[in-house]
């Protein structure tokens, strides 16, 4: 904060405001000063020409003044600490903000604002809660000042008569900035037009005083004048109605017509009070009165809808300026949309009769409504810009993105797009895991199925192998057998032989009895077969594996017990 080494209300003090943007001005630019309208300042910014203080007002200031000198040592009391009067200024984005403190610490942690007592701001002390015409302006203080909290007091000077409450700095000074920015941009395309004081009628002299005098008949008339000079007036009443005067004009006839209607219908009655034959008085008073009364009731007609056009074509300015600042706006935030409040133009002008100060009116309006849509874009393009940052790659995630900014504050939407992304990675690690998961079951079970069909193979193998061995085995069998047989049959021939002889030489004696032969059958030679063991030691060598392992391979042979290999 840079400090203005002048006394508060000194012409040092007064020139160094200049070009700055005052706290106390603060609720001006935000349209809800309760003593300046939002264009009041534009023009007096634009133009540098402050309103004079009259003496009424001096004396009030005077009076604020002493009862803030006053109040100062009871603050003090207050706070535990010294406060001196103080000028203050920061520089944010191009523009001078300055605040003129009441009082501030040594340490400007704290700062004090005093107004002079009133009921009304003693109730609002007494709630701790105080109108934006007060709040914006001590914000503004603690913004320039860095001061943590403000000591906000009305009194008349003494602690009988004395209210305080403690205000807590904002968490932002956003808010503050886009006021300021907004009133910036409407100085710099400010055009000064310099309004009459005050829309006047004109003067309505045009007819002269119609006068009838009868006596049984007209003695003396100035209606033939009457007649040309009324018949003139309403030939030349206006009906182009543009400006705040030419409203007040058509006003201020329509009243005047009436007046005159009245006149000449009491005129009427007043004739033919007196009894007289006054029957060209009548039709001609008959006639000009019905003149006057269709002309009162077009301009009556016309005055009502040409201001009702004039609201509606400020309505529609503005609305229009409204719609191209948002869309403006919206373009830096592409695709995004901006879920803006609309404005209340017919609300700000309610109960206003002068186009001026509808203007006034729709104006700050407006420029409360670009604020609040600047400040809503500002939170979308923080918002857009982190999500982008934190969660690229996972745009997918977050199809309702627009919803998401709209509806939650910046800790809450950082909450859920965290979340999101958090969850999306858990679900695609579960996912993750499973497949790799499948793909090792997968790989284990085409494992074990090549072992067992490599097993089947050694076993097919192994059988084969053995059969062949048991074939070969079996073909010796035969061919010993065969040689034994062989062998015994010679034996047999020759024992044969011999008993041939023997029988032949006592066959005399006895007859001859049939020896007994006994053959062998090769197939009746039992197979050498490898037992179970062998077969289970002969897979765990070949693959490398143990005798456990081999026996589960084995298609679900039972193992040995261990006692048995």
């Amino acid at each position: 904060m840079l400090i203005i080494p002048h006394p508060q209300g000194s012409s040092a003090w007064l020139q160094a405001r200049k070009g700055c943007f005052t706290a106390s001005e603060l609720s001006a630019a935000a349209g809800v000063s309760k003593y300046m309208s939002r264009a009041d300042l534009l023009k007096q910014k634009a133009i540098g020409i402050v309103p004079e203080v009259d003496d009424f007002k001096q004396a009030l200031f005077n009076k604020g003044h002493a009862a803030e000198d006053a109040a100062r040592s009871i603050a003090e009391g207050i706070v535990q600490d010294d406060l001196s009067p103080m000028t203050g200024m920061i520089e944010v984005h191009g523009m001078k903000l300055l605040a003129s403190f009441d009082g501030i610490t040594w340490h400007e942690d704290v700062v004090f604002e005093h107004k002079l007592w009133s009921d009304n701001l003693a109730a609002q002390v007494q709630r701790g809660v105080l109108e934006p015409h007060y709040q914006l302006q001590i914000e503004q203080q603690m913004m320039v000042s860095g001061a943590k909290k403000c000591l906000f007091m009305t009194s008349d000077g003494t602690e009988a008569k004395m209210k305080y409450c403690w205000i807590d700095a904002p968490t932002s000074f956003d808010h503050i900035i886009a006021i300021w920015n907004q009133f910036a941009i409407d100085l710099v395309g400010y055009q000064h037009v310099e309004p009459v004081e005050k829309p006047q009628a004109e003067a309505i002299k045009a007819l002269p005083a119609v006068f009838v005098q009868a006596t049984g008949m007209v003695t003396a008339s100035n209606l033939a004048e009457f007649k040309e000079a009324a018949t003139t007036f309403i030939a030349a009443i206006k009906t182009e109605l543009v400006s705040d005067d030419d409203f007040a004009n058509a006003e201020a006839t329509v009243k005047f017509c009436k007046e005159a209607e009245g006149n000449l219908e009491a005129t009427k009655s007043s004739v033919l009070a007196q009894m007289s034959t006054v029957d060209e008085v009548v039709r001609t008073i008959d006639h000009i009165s019905a003149q006057l009364r269709d002309k009162r009731l077009v301009l009556d007609k016309l005055v009502k809808s040409e201001k009702e056009a004039r609201k509606l074509d400020i309505i529609r300015v503005a609305m229009a300026e409204y719609v191209k600042h948002v869309a403006a706006l919206e373009v830096e935030i592409n695709p995004m949309r901006l879920t803006v409040v609309q404005p209340d133009f017919i609300g700000a002008m309610r109960n206003m009769k002068k186009l001026s100060a509808m203007h006034d009116a729709v104006n700050s309006e407006l420029a409360t409504r670009k604020i609040a849509a600047d400040a809503l874009a500002q939170d979308v393009r923080v918002k857009l810009a982190w999500c982008k940052e934190s969660s690229a790659g996972y745009d997918f995630l977050f199809s309702d993105l627009s919803k998401l900014i709209s509806s939650n504050g910046m800790e809450a939407f950082q909450a859920i797009v965290i979340g999101r992304i958090v969850k999306h990675k858990s679900d695609e690690s579960v996912k993750a895991e499973a497949h790799r998961a499948r793909i090792q079951e997968d790989e284990e079970r085409k494992a074990t199925a090549k072992a067992q069909a490599e097993v089947a193979a050694i076993l097919a193998t192994e059988r084969a192998k053995q059969a062949a061995e048991e074939a070969e085995q079996h073909q010796e069998a035969i061919a010993k057998a065969k040689a034994e047989n062989d062998a015994f049959d010679a034996a047999n021939i020759e024992e044969r032989r011999k008993a041939a002889q023997i029988a032949e030489s006592a066959q005399a004696i006895r007859p001859p009895v049939a020896s007994k032969v006994t053959r062998i059958n090769p197939a009746a030679i039992p197979a050498a077969r490898p037992s179970d063991k062998e077969i289970v030691d002969a897979v765990a060598a070949k693959f490398g594996v143990s005798f456990d392992t081999a026996c589960d391979w084995i298609m679900g042979w039972d193992c040995p017990a261990p006692t048995e290999r």
